[in-house]
């Protein structure tokens, strides 16, 4: 039965999953529902018709226990959605309720502006896409269910579909799982300048004591400086550059395996008759884990010859994932934001001098950890050796030369903001598309 009450589109589709999910569809207005049906009994399919611009979704809600966690995983195909636009188009919505189907709060706040005593409402999950085998790409979270919840509602979207595109959904599943552990790290960045020594292995070696420092405050990844074979030497930054690896990257994964930590430094790396401004990250085992090329240059380094990079790695760590970038690249929100999109839960930044509100931005907007480290004196006001919280917020800043910014998070608990709920979970989703060059 298909029925219309006020704007809401309701058709009731029973025990379509071999779970017995019963699952409706809805749409904000009438006008712009797409087609919707059930392919063999075990596909829930939202289609266009020649109109563009349709918005629909398949619902369902699922009892849970309050306070348990939860694994959620579905399979979603599409066909003819750009592939740009997929993340917008085909998302799905987790949203917590009472068993009166209520909005529910979240058990604590966690973020600042909430007045003492007040908790957060439970705002919208996310899920994010996963792998993709053949036709099926996975989109998956894994959630807390708030103190007061009983209901789980699940929205299967589609949404402002070009003209005879087409979602579908299968394999849906909201499975109670045990509690996940912690992910904590100890971030640090040091705050030095090198101001000693006249070639790049004194400028590097000058560092050691204060990776020791470091790491007997146990942390599990240092940040240095930008350029810091090149600093203070008098020499050009080709005069400096060198292979990757090379001796750099071996002095520095020496220390990071005597002290079983994760560091990242600032050097200049020549590849044939190129030379880059880089990052390099060293793992606890001394081997090099991979290298950033700066892709933003100032006037300087375009007229030092350097060249820029033309991409945004992420590295797998033993704690998470570590994306880099180097000073100029702050000053464009391309850089971090491509880093967060690839898998970057931490960005390491190794930043001559900047503002240091673009570090809170950067930070801010993609709801990462950035931990910078800078020649630029405290005194001055201006760029910072500190951890950026995912509110921008500086967790921890290192004033005096030779001292060290550090500071434990946990990776795995996400920052709920005022009306937006987990807000990283939510940019892929909601970022507008980036039109063609």
């Amino acid at each position: 039965m298909r029925m219309l009450s006020g704007l809401l589109i309701v058709f009731f589709v029973r025990s379509l999953f071999a779970s017995g999910i019963e699952w409706k569809f809805e749409s904000p207005r009438p006008e712009i529902a797409p087609h919707f049906e059930s392919l063999k009994g075990s596909v829930l399919t939202l289609k266009a018709d020649e109109r563009s611009g349709l918005s629909g979704s398949w619902v369902a809600h699922l009892a849970v226990e309050p306070g348990e966690y939860y694994q959620f995983s579905a399979s979603r195909r599409t066909q003819g959605v750009e592939r740009g636009l997929v993340r917008r188009t085909a998302p799905v919505r987790i949203i917590w309720l009472t068993e009166k189907r209520t909005t529910v709060t979240r058990d604590e706040p966690s973020f600042a502006s909430y007045r003492p005593g007040t908790r957060p409402r439970a705002e919208p999950e996310f899920p994010v896409d996963g792998q993709t085998d053949g036709e099926w790409t996975e989109v998956k979270g894994l959630y807390r269910a708030p103190s007061t919840a009983r209901v789980a509602r699940v929205e299967l979207h589609f949404r402002w579909g070009a003209p005879h595109s087409q979602v579908d959904w299968s394999n849906v599943r909201l499975k109670r799982v045990a509690a996940p552990a912690p992910r904590k790290v100890r971030l640090a960045a040091i705050h030095y300048r090198p101001r000693e020594g006249k070639t790049s292995a004194d400028k590097r070696e000058l560092f050691a004591p204060l990776v020791a420092d470091a790491a007997k405050q146990k942390a599990d990844l240092i940040v240095l400086p930008e350029t810091l074979t090149f600093f203070g030497t008098g020499m050009s930054y080709v005069e400096c550059a060198e292979p990757v690896p090379g001796p750099s990257t071996e002095y520095f994964g020496k220390l990071a395996k005597k002290h079983s930590t994760h560091i990242v430094a600032g050097i200049l790396e020549r590849d044939g008759h190129l030379v880059y401004n880089v990052s390099v990250l060293l793992g606890p085992d001394g081997r090099l884990i991979g290298k950033y090329r700066k892709v933003t240059l100032p006037r300087g380094e375009i007229e030092g010859g350097l060249t820029p990079g033309d991409s945004y790695p992420v590295f797998e760590t033993s704690f998470g994932k570590v994306g880099m970038m180097i000073c100029y690249d702050g000053f464009f929100p391309e850089v971090a934001r491509q880093l967060s999109k690839n898998g970057a839960e931490v960005i390491a930044w190794p930043v001559w001098g900047c503002n240091p509100m673009l570090g809170a931005a950067r930070a801010c907007e993609n709801h990462v950890y950035v931990v910078s480290s800078t020649y630029t004196d405290a005194a001055n006001d201006w760029m910072i050796t500190g951890i950026y919280g995912h509110d921008g917020r500086v967790m921890s800043q290192a004033k005096e030369w030779g001292s060290i910014a550090i500071t434990e998070v946990d990776l795995s608990r996400p920052l709920h903001w005022h009306s937006l709920g987990d807000f990283k979970a939510q940019i892929e989703r909601h970022r507008p598309p980036v039109p063609a060059e």
